[in-house]
């Protein structure tokens, strides 16, 4: 069986022309495997913060997940090892690994400027 993983957006407009957007609107993933979601963006700026948040229900905030410099900075800060991510100039990739049911939500990835 398979479990559905979507995720979704956030923007934070600190900058004119910042922008920042999933490539798929949803995953699906297999118990015990790993799974990659990307988000593409764009910025003017040199120092960038980029973000991935889990939302499991309404009746909570999404939960951080990461975050991870990119554009040549290494600096990230990845309390849990079942996740990583990878940065190039123009998008962030989330992986998890050995997938759960409880996995299943929503996702966001978010962009902050310097």
């Amino acid at each position: 069986y398979g479990s559905r993983y979507i995720y979704d957006l956030i923007k934070f407009r600190l900058t004119a022309g910042d922008t920042i957007s999933p490539d798929q609107d949803q995953l699906t993933g297999t118990e015990g495997k790993s799974v990659t979601m990307k988000c593409n963006y764009q910025t003017y700026d040199s120092y960038i913060y980029l973000y991935w948040y889990k939302h499991d229900s309404d009746l909570q905030a999404p939960q951080f997940i990461l975050w991870k410099e990119a554009k040549g900075n290494t600096d990230e800060n990845i309390p849990d090892k079942r996740y990583e991510s990878r940065t190039t100039d123009t998008s962030t990739e989330l992986t998890i690994r050995k997938l759960t049911l409880a996995d299943t939500a929503l996702y966001y990835c978010a962009i902050d400027t310097q």
